[in-house]
């Protein structure tokens, strides 16, 4: 059964646990192994944490978008509407910044969850998005039917 399913949500910590959840039932749904399913709970959470924190850093009222979709295998994309630069998280910025301490918690999410994102999900794609502002991370996992 081929579908996508989508979800928009308002910036806040509170809704990324729906994401969470909805991103591993289409998971299990999809055929996704079942020892990949905390790997697909945490990094879910990691990159709509990221949005969301990204959004609360830029004050930006706009939804954060999560679309899952299981053609050929289990595709997560995760969309911020931040401009892109802040996007890119921390890997942008110059060493001495890094240990600059006035780091914005929300700063240090958006670093971090990369750095975590990148260990969670062996198919990782982070690129600007297609339409107007934004940044989109993909994840991808095998699905067996």
């Amino acid at each position: 059964m081929m579908a996508t399913v989508r979800l928009s949500f308002s910036p806040a910590p509170v809704h990324v646990r729906t994401a969470r959840l909805v991103g591993v039932a289409v998971a299990r749904r999809a055929g996704v192994a079942e020892e990949l399913l905390d790997e697909v709970r945490l990094a879910i959470g990691e990159a709509c944490t990221r949005a969301v924190a990204l959004h609360r850093q830029y004050g930006l009222a706009d939804l954060v978008q999560v679309e899952m979709s299981d053609e050929e295998t289990y595709t997560v994309r995760v969309i911020d509407r931040a401009p892109i630069e802040a996007g890119l998280g921390l890997s942008a910025l110059p060493p001495d910044e890094l240990a600059n301490e006035s780091l914005t918690d929300e700063a240090l999410t958006v670093g971090v969850g990369f750095a975590l994102l990148a260990g969670f999900v062996d198919d990782l794609q982070v690129r600007p998005v297609d339409d107007g502002i934004g940044t989109e991370v993909r994840m991808v996992w095998p699905v067996t039917r």
